[in-house]
């Protein structure tokens, strides 16, 4: 009888769609470019939440933050919500992540603990004794700080130890006990003890066990960068020269059209009151000039090359140690037999439209995301494709490439005959969705094949944009008379596609 398929899920975070050196002069990624050789990229890969909690829940669960309950960042993924390692579990499968989780938050409450949370986090007694279940993953090896963020511990921390790096608390926690604002681009910690190293390291060992007992397996290595802080370990912080870079700004004039806040960020110090934000939160609203980095407030635009050429560092010591687990599955003998999935949680901005970081923007740069799928000999190489994908649609699809029937409580789409190069589509469309807080920061988005629109919650403002004629998205159409029918054509559209994110029914017995 011949195993079930193997999957190996390899996402990084906040992954810009446009950095992988296939199709990017300016970076280099030779190993995901050896993933776009073998397989099929798919340049219309969407999240379904442009942060990093909602969308890996969603990844996981095969529905949309609004129906996991994971909406924003601070909340939490409840335990009794089914996920496609529950389901890989039944069917015997081994089911193992290693790296960042961020299904909880890092407060804990009397309702809702969290296990990715103080003090739980730092508790390295604890995390001796705990491997899981957790959400599905029978095996869990975990961190949450993001370089050196003082969220250090867990099995990273304890990885550290076991090297001998006994003054691991140097790279992460300076007298103060938050991270050390005065470290910038250039990381001190090795190489040696970095998390990329620790993540493929235990996924490589993971590998070697599943392969001994000849079990299939789920296994997700969730890698933590180029996430900021920008910060890489030599030489990587300086393997790019910034200034043979090519570094995106705003367009004179382009938020003229759009919503007030857009144009908002570009003032020096704006008013964000209205929306009940401070101006200085890094998922809400913010002014761009004065985007925090190190003990800096305000970013000079040799700053600003800088930390694009860090960024692409992190992205390429990223991809040395994806390498590493690729080849350790040519090793084993294990290519041909796992479907390979490279994906991010959301995208980036590092100066598109006059934007840092992440917010309540839904331009693609930061909903649309890099997605290459690998199987030998079933997934077409060397292919890239148009048709939509959206992360909601991995569990199912995993799922379905198993043979195991797809639940109806997923709304996520299977791309099982997409993937295998069967059939040119299953969507037609992908849905956006984001919400900081219970305030005016609340919009969702509907993109098709050419059109997106985007609608805030009790707003009468919005964005349109044409992404065949203009795929910069530098002309929103919303108020343009000569595109009013085209608006309530789309205003339509997404209104049906939000009731059809409803779970699909039970099947209907004959004259019941």
């Amino acid at each position: 009888m011949k195993k079930k398929p193997n999957i190996l899920l390899i996402t990084s975070d906040q992954q810009h769609w446009n950095t992988i050196g296939a199709f990017q002069p300016e970076i280099s990624t030779p190993n995901l470019d050896r993933l776009v050789r073998e397989g099929t990229t798919f340049q219309r890969a969407y999240c379904p939440n442009p942060t990093c909690t909602p969308s890996r829940a969603s990844i996981i669960t095969g529905t949309y933050p609004s129906q996991h309950g994971a909406w924003t960042l601070g909340t939490k993924l409840l335990e009794d919500r089914p996920t496609v390692g529950d389901y890989l579990a039944g069917a015997g499968y081994r089911t193992a992540l290693v790296g960042k989780a961020h299904f909880q938050p890092l407060k804990s409450t009397e309702a809702y603990p969290s296990l990715e949370a103080y003090p739980t986090l730092q508790d390295l007694d604890f995390w001796r004794g705990f491997h899981g279940p957790f959400y599905g993953f029978g095996h869990v090896e975990l961190a949450r700080n993001h370089t050196n963020e003082a969220h250090v511990g867990q099995h990273y921390a304890l990885w550290m130890e076991e090297k001998g790096c006994a003054n691991w608390r140097d790279y992460f926690l300076p007298p103060t006990g938050t991270m050390d604002k005065s470290v910038t681009y250039r990381w001190p910690i090795p190489e040696e003890y970095h998390y990329n190293t620790w993540i493929a390291e235990r996924t490589n060992a993971l590998l070697e066990q599943y392969q001994r007992s000849d079990e299939s397996f789920l296994l997700w290595a969730s890698f933590f960068d180029p996430h900021p802080e920008y910060l890489a370990p030599e030489p990587w912080d300086a393997m790019y020269d910034p200034d043979r870079l090519t570094i995106p700004s705003v367009v004179p004039g382009e938020h003229d059209r759009n919503p007030p806040h857009f144009g908002l960020t570009q003032e020096e110090r704006p008013d964000f009151s209205h929306l009940m934000e401070t101006g200085r939160e890094i998922h809400g609203y913010r002014s761009h000039h004065y985007y925090e980095y190190g003990t800096k407030f305000r970013l000079t635009d040799d700053d600003k090359k800088k930390l694009v050429a860090v960024y692409y560092g992190m992205i390429s010591l990223m991809d040395k140690y994806i390498g590493r687990i690729l080849d350790k599955l040519d090793e084993l003998g294990l290519a041909e037999d796992t479907i390979v999935v490279f994906t991010t949680d959301h995208g980036h901005f590092f100066g598109q439209h006059g934007l840092q970081a992440k917010g309540g923007f839904h331009y693609e740069d930061l909903i649309k995301i890099p997605m290459i799928v690998r199987y030998p000999s079933r997934v077409p190489a060397g292919l890239t494709s148009d048709a939509i994908q959206s992360l909601v649609d991995l569990a199912p699809t995993f799922l379905s490439l198993c043979g195991i029937p797809v639940p109806p409580a997923m709304t996520g789409v299977d791309q099982s005959g997409v993937w295998l190069g069967v059939k040119s589509k299953a969507r037609d469309h992908a849905i956006v969705e984001f919400r900081h807080e219970p305030t005016t920061i609340h919009q969702k988005t509907y993109v098709d094949e050419r059109y997106k629109i985007t609608v805030y919650y009790n707003q009468t403002y919005g964005e349109i944009f044409d992404l065949q004629e203009d795929p910069h998205e530098l002309h929103n159409l919303w108020d343009e008379p000569a595109y009013a029918s085209l608006k309530t054509e789309l205003l339509l559209k997404y209104a049906w596609a939000e009731l059809g994110k409803e779970p699909m029914p039970m099947p209907r017995i004959h004259h019941a």
